[in-house]
């Protein structure tokens, strides 16, 4: 039980390491997109739009900070990397199957166990509200604490 929690604490890690590459890869794709300099590529295609100054970096700025955006993925992404190959390796398909077959015993026993506990409780409602309307139906009993 102790290592199965081991486990899955790795998988959390390893979707929070996910969750984290996808976020740099978003503001990745922000940055590039919202501070590059619109570049002719093709002498057939005319640059039709163009960004204020200050609104894209320079050229050797934008390259910094796009190599920089490529070590933060590549860090990200070995560190992904390395927590898929910590987790172990799946048990034989035998094994898996006798694991679930077993749950599925435990939750017909406490299903069957909660039904009863459900039978229970409404035989002690139907009893407690015998007993009340009893109580409430003999007359001698309420004239007696009122006289």
């Amino acid at each position: 039980m102790l290592q199965e929690l081991s486990h899955m604490d790795r998988i959390t890690q390893l979707q929070d390491e996910i969750q984290q590459l996808l976020t740099i890869m978003s503001s990745s794709i922000a940055y590039l997109t919202s501070r590059a300099n619109f570049v002719q590529v093709s002498q057939e295609i005319p640059i039709t739009k163009s960004r204020n100054p200050e609104k894209y970096d320079p050229p050797d700025r934008f390259e910094e900070n796009k190599q920089e955006l490529v070590r933060d993925l590549i860090v990200k992404a070995k560190q992904v990397e390395y927590l898929i190959q910590s987790l172990p390796e799946p048990d034989p398909e035998e094994k898996q199957v006798e694991r679930l077959q077993a749950l599925e015993e435990e939750m017909a026993q406490a299903n069957a166990e909660y039904i009863q506990a459900v039978n229970r409780a409404k035989s002690l409602h139907a009893q407690i509200c015998d007993v009340l309307r009893n109580m409430l139906d003999e007359p001698d009993i309420v004239k007696d604490e009122a006289g």
